[in-house]
């Protein structure tokens, strides 16, 4: 078998690992001939003929069997993949940003052009998530996803909740750790469950939703009540991304934070980790836990998907091909917490129940049924600083 020669773009953090983890690994068969970077003059330890700052050094060399995409910017990614693909290169790529928004596109290149698109580190670092449901998962018996799909916020909320740490103290930890950026918006906000949710959805019930149809509520405004509230309850509160199988007929999904009881498996992901649970009707559930973001945890998922197209594997998206797939819905009762101060709620939102309602001078809360479709519609005006949401799970809790 001759060896892969690889053109890289991108030589961060995760870049870098990528190279290590090729050093590292014996039998990877594999080499880096060439990195695409930003800023050629930047100093670097390697020698400077690897580097170049054209991304068509890369593609448009035709002894580069396969590129690999680690970088920030989700509109450059786009561009160089699509090339990449068209030009009947393989491609494996970390960027959730952009497979979100372009999978579909993606999968129809693939078919007519024959090149593959791998990503499994582009939902949950070391944790092969994509590679589990197109393969073991690879039938209709499959119910829902559900779990921990951001270490950032869950480092956060792990520190409120096991150490008594107050939230913004939490957050200003993880940002010096290096766990969420000076800007930690795209992770407390819930976009990185949000677009990491949308590639697994693909796989795991075979239909592609665009991130925008999709409701999606973070951590950034939770307050001393709402943690309060929580630990009177005996629960956690963790940032959770699900979908789920409601029906033969339809199917449902959602970011959102939420009471986890000390019965569910998620219960005890803590720190930087994540946890991914699957559950099915004949096999009831599954769970994978380990860290999902990191040099090294990320450059060993793609360190995988290197060596799987050594052996010519590819997503053969099964169940897009199914017969009776299940349409996406939000026409789907939950049960949710919601506290406020100044958003009047009770006018806002339409209620289907209210099973608690509690009024004080520090905040207010309703805890009551109401269609997803109705957050959705109102999901702007529940941006407010004043306002904080939680699921309160009720899908199969009788298999629980």
């Amino acid at each position: 078998m001759s060896k892969i020669k690889i053109g890289l773009f991108g030589f961060g953090v995760v870049g870098r690992g990528i190279y290590e983890v090729l050093l590292k690994s014996k039998n990877a068969n594999a080499e880096i001939v060439k990195i695409c970077i930003a800023d050629i003059n930047k100093p670097r330890t390697l020698d400077a003929s690897i580097f170049t700052d054209r991304a068509d050094d890369i593609l448009d060399d035709p002894e580069i069997d396969l590129v690999v995409e680690v970088i920030n910017d989700a509109d450059a990614a786009y561009r160089i993949v699509k090339k990449a693909l068209c030009s009947g290169k393989d491609v494996v790529s970390g960027s959730k940003t952009m497979l979100a928004f372009h999978l579909e596109e993606f999968i129809e290149i693939q078919k007519r052009c024959g090149s593959a698109l791998l990503y499994d580190a582009s939902s949950c670092g070391s944790i092969p998530v994509i590679r589990n449901l197109e393969e073991y998962y690879d039938n209709d018996l499959l119910l829902e996803v559900k779990g921990i799909l951001n270490g950032s916020s869950n480092y956060i909320l792990s520190r409120v909740f096991d150490h008594s740490m107050p939230y913004e103290t939490a957050l200003r930890q993880a940002q010096e750790l290096g766990f969420a950026e000076s800007d930690p918006s795209f992770d407390i906000d819930g976009l990185d469950a949000l677009f990491k949710l949308v590639i697994i959805t693909v796989h795991a019930i075979g239909a592609y939703v665009h991130p925008d149809r999709i409701f999606t509520y973070g951590i950034s405004s939770i307050h001393e009540s709402d943690i309060r509230y929580a630990r009177e309850k005996n629960v956690k509160i963790k940032l959770v991304a699900q979908v789920a199988k409601i029906s033969e007929s339809d199917f449902t999904m959602f970011v959102m934070p939420e009471f986890v009881p000390p019965s569910r498996y998620i219960y005890s992901v803590d720190d930087e980790y994540n946890g991914v649970v699957i559950r099915g009707e004949c096999y009831d559930r599954q769970f994978m836990f380990g860290k999902g973001a990191g040099s090294l945890p990320t450059a060993s998922s793609i360190l995988s998907d290197i060596m799987a197209r050594q052996h010519r594997y590819r997503y053969e998206y099964k169940k897009l091909h199914f017969q009776d797939k299940p349409s996406y819905t939000t026409d789907v009762r939950l049960k949710i917490y919601v506290r406020y101060s100044e958003t009047d709620i009770p006018s806002l939102l339409h209620f289907l129940s209210v099973d608690e309602q509690y009024v004080s001078k520090e905040s207010r809360y309703l805890i009551g049924e109401i269609l997803l479709s109705e957050l959705m519609a109102k999901r702007d005006a529940l941006r407010g600083k004043d306002v904080f949401i939680a699921n309160i799970p009720t899908f199969f809790t009788d298999l629980d």
